[in-house]
């Protein structure tokens, strides 16, 4: 089902200065005639008069609050949604000092029910103090004013099966920012609680595709070498979801990528086992190779005549001096050799 909200109209406002200092001067104005309007209502003549232009100082003073709330200022890379009598209006952008319809209301979902990622303060209109039981009322960052800038999420790790059915733990960071007012406004409840929440789903299904490490299976990416073609993926994926609701993912990247400590230490083992091996043989290889090297000098230059179960005694003998873990002991043999 296609939303509703897919357009984003954007308000063009007075400049707000000369509205302020109208006002100002009608409020003056009205405090003026209802000092004038009570000194003719003293005299004989004029008293009706006076009377009228008392009641309409009057009525507009105790009006003259309204046009000040059309009065609305915005930073750089602010925005405000604004609706009348519950339908959108538009929405005012740029910085500066605007006037709007007093009787707008600004909208932003996210005021008073918390920032729902780790990075941003989450701050509730109401606060509980469980130490001491009070509930404290919480005005700061109740703006209703929608932030354009770059924002980072950064959730907590997760622990997630790979396609091997390893658990492993997943961090990850993104970077964001609204692009569309109306869609992050009216087509979810929370934009930043939803973008958290697709952002698990979205790793959970990325990371179970690949595996942790280079494996038996013949799969060529993984998660730990191949960093940059799954945070690619990762930002496809969250882009897909998080269009709905006019956010634009600019990167997304994982941050923390590590064994489940319940086979972290079983996983260590095998990656040492590997690296024994692999160190293993090399030093086979190059034994080898020294040996026969040895054996061709030897027939090249002629020093000494060996047959084949003497061959098989030094190739043995210089195995054991080059792969073995300590240093060799040499014997010295002072009889013949045969």
């Amino acid at each position: 089902m296609e939303a509703k909200y897919t357009q984003e109209i954007e308000l063009k406002a007075k400049n707000g200065m000369g509205m302020l200092i109208l006002s100002i001067f009608l409020l003056i104005a009205s405090i003026a005639v209802i000092i004038w309007g009570a000194i003719l209502m003293s005299g004989s003549r004029l008293a009706t008069l006076g009377t009228i232009m008392f009641i309409l100082g009057l009525v507009y003073l105790c009006l003259s609050w309204i046009p000040f709330m059309g009065l609305k200022i915005l930073k750089p890379q602010e925005a405000l949604v604004l609706t009348l009598f519950g339908k959108y209006i538009g929405t005012l952008k740029g910085e500066g000092f605007f006037f709007v319809n007093p009787f707008v209301s600004a909208v932003n979902p996210t005021v008073g029910r918390g920032a729902a990622t780790s990075t941003e303060d989450q701050n509730p209109f109401f606060q509980y103090n469980s130490q001491t039981g009070n509930v404290n009322v919480n005005l700061y960052n109740q703006k209703k004013t929608i932030s354009l800038k770059a924002m980072t999420l950064n959730n907590n790790k997760q622990k997630i099966n790979d396609a091997l059915g390893n658990p492993v733990e997943v961090g990850v960071v993104v970077i964001w920012r609204v692009v569309n007012t109306a869609k992050a406004v009216f087509n979810v409840d929370n934009y930043k609680a939803f973008l958290s929440i697709q952002c698990d789903s979205a790793l959970r299904n990325i990371v179970r595709l690949y595996p942790y490490d280079k494996s038996d299976i013949g799969e060529e990416m993984t998660l730990r070498g191949s960093s940059q073609e799954v945070a690619d993926k990762l930002k496809a994926e969250l882009q897909s979801r998080a269009d709905i609701a006019g956010l634009e993912i600019i990167e997304a990247r994982i941050t923390h990528l590590a064994y489940a400590p319940e086979i972290a230490a079983a996983m260590l083992q095998r990656q040492q086992a590997s690296a024994i091996i692999d160190a293993r043989k090399m030093i086979v290889d190059g034994a080898v190779g020294m040996v026969e090297m040895a054996l061709s000098r030897l027939n090249e230059t002629g020093i000494v005549n060996l047959d084949e179960e003497r061959k098989a005694a030094m190739v043995s003998n210089l195995l054991v001096v080059l792969c073995g873990n300590k240093d060799a002991q040499p014997v010295v043999n002072s009889g013949s050799i045969y």
